[in-house]
């Protein structure tokens, strides 16, 4: 049996911090389009994983952490994941969403003349938004007392309004 193929996928450019990032909407609507409109769907699978990291660092950011470049089983969505997961156990509900959407990717670019990739690449967007409305979500409960400095007030009793 002949080896699989390997796959490499080229990291994005180093982000500096949040101003580096599409806006969460702006991903969400990308995944959007991307559903909607696939194109070739190993390009599609790609994007999708390159948005879920940009998804993720935008955690990262938020708490303060320099995105890491490195690699977990092949692919830095998993190492983003697990960076963005310590210290913060109820992340860890994103892990198999992450992985999901490693798996699409695998199913998509392994398998290319299967005949359901067209589905394979959908349910790859939808998994993709999932993750997208997670974060988004989970930034938004855990911001108002942990990551916002306007919300200290909250924080500390004071109602300085």
């Amino acid at each position: 049996m002949p080896a699989s193929p390997t796959l490499t996928i080229p990291a994005p450019p180093p982000r500096h911090g949040p101003s580096d990032l599409r806006s969460l909407a702006d991903i969400e609507a990308r995944i959007d389009e991307l559903a909607e409109r696939p194109g070739d769907p190993g390009a599609t699978v790609r994007e999708l994983l390159a948005l879920g990291e940009e998804v993720l660092e935008h955690w990262l950011f938020a708490r303060g952490e320099t995105p890491t470049r490195e690699e977990r089983e092949g692919f830095r969505l998993l190492a983003l994941h697990r960076q963005g997961a310590k210290g913060e156990p109820s992340f860890n509900a994103c892990r198999e969403t992450c992985r999901e959407l490693v798996y699409h990717h695998n199913l998509i670019m392994l398998e290319p003349s299967h005949p359901d990739r067209a589905k394979r690449t959908k349910l790859a967007a939808m998994i993709a938004k999932h993750l997208c409305l997670f974060v988004s979500g989970k930034m938004q409960v855990a911001g108002l007392g942990e990551f916002c400095c306007a919300a200290k007030p909250l924080r500390s009793g004071d109602d300085q309004r």
